[in-house]
């Protein structure tokens, strides 16, 4: 069952399922630089293997985020908040290393199929 626009959004009309729809429902930055830096990384995808399914596959992930940040814009700058008291709480207040892989590539190593 996949979810419907109507379920996040019942006051307003639904949120159409495209890219500039969707970017722009997205109100907190560090959404909107995920979204960003995320496209770029999956058009190359999509160049690379001429497979549309990554990029609709994006498309879908960042409507759900943006659905919810329509429905809770406070729920998503408190997200972003309690992560960075976690970052800086980690290994006694430094910053946890970011690593130069992507989850796909981490699972590939270990032989997870998607």
């Amino acid at each position: 069952m996949s979810a419907q626009p109507q379920e996040f959004s019942p006051e307003g009309p639904p949120l159409e399922k495209n890219l500039r729809a969707i970017r722009r429902a997205l109100v907190v930055p560090q959404d909107r630089d995920g979204f960003d830096a995320g496209l770029d990384v999956v058009l190359a995808e999509v160049r690379a293997s001429l497979d549309l399914g990554r990029l609709s596959e994006f498309i879908h992930t960042w409507w759900l985020v943006a659905c919810d940040s329509i429905k809770d814009p406070q729920g998503r700058r408190d997200l972003y908040e309690r992560a960075a008291r976690v970052q800086e709480l980690a290994d006694g207040g430094k910053p946890i290393p970011r690593g130069d892989k992507t989850w796909r590539q981490l699972l590939a190593e270990r032989g997870v199929e998607r």
